[in-house]
């Protein structure tokens, strides 16, 4: 009898957590399409910035053009040119609506909530701030290299289409689901 009521109990706490999820999602979505540019464009100014420090290159700017912004550089060797990268918002932000209701239905599940959910929101930064740092850097060293301002290294070569290649079609597709088990795993009751 016991087994039964626990069972019951068990089945209505994830029935909670799946409706959570799905208004959550809703309320999320809507929400996200109003704040989405403004967190896209400090995304992308804060990796762009954090790139001059490992590039010969100036951040001289960004320009927003609809769903992307250009971020135009400087290469410290060449002050007369400008290299011009766009970045669209959506191909980075798009699961964070999904994140934030698979964290909204973790609710139920989770123990010490402001620090999961605190965490939780700094690796989904660190996220998207890694998408745009190595889509940056990729786009700029193939332009530079073709514009003969730098130097073809094999190490370099290979580091950045690596970084590039797993973030873009590993890390940014699976971010929900990377977050939400790090967040059962770590703080799951």
């Amino acid at each position: 009898m016991q087994e039964a009521i626990q069972k019951l109990r068990n089945k209505g706490v994830v029935l909670r957590a799946v409706l959570i999820f799905i208004v959550s999602y809703a309320l999320f979505l809507i929400v996200w399409i109003q704040v989405k540019d403004f967190y896209g464009t400090a995304v992308t100014v804060t990796a762009s910035k954090l790139l001059t420090l490992v590039k010969d290159v100036s951040y001289e700017g960004v320009t927003r053009a609809g769903d992307a912004i250009e971020v135009t550089f400087s290469p410290l060797r060449r002050r007369d040119m400008l290299v011009n990268i766009p970045v669209n918002i959506s191909s980075y932000t798009f699961n964070a609506p999904l994140t934030f209701s698979l964290m909204a239905a973790l609710w139920l599940f989770i123990r010490k909530k402001g620090k999961a959910y605190s965490e939780a929101l700094l690796i989904l930064l660190g996220v998207h701030l890694l998408y745009v740092f190595s889509l940056e850097s990729e786009m700029l060293r193939e332009t530079l290299i073709q514009q003969g301002v730098d130097k073809q290294s094999t190490l370099r070569l290979v580091f950045s289409q690596f970084l590039w290649s797993f973030t873009d079609n590993m890390v940014i597709r699976f971010e929900p689901f990377l977050i939400g088990f790090y967040m059962f795993i770590r703080f799951g009751g």
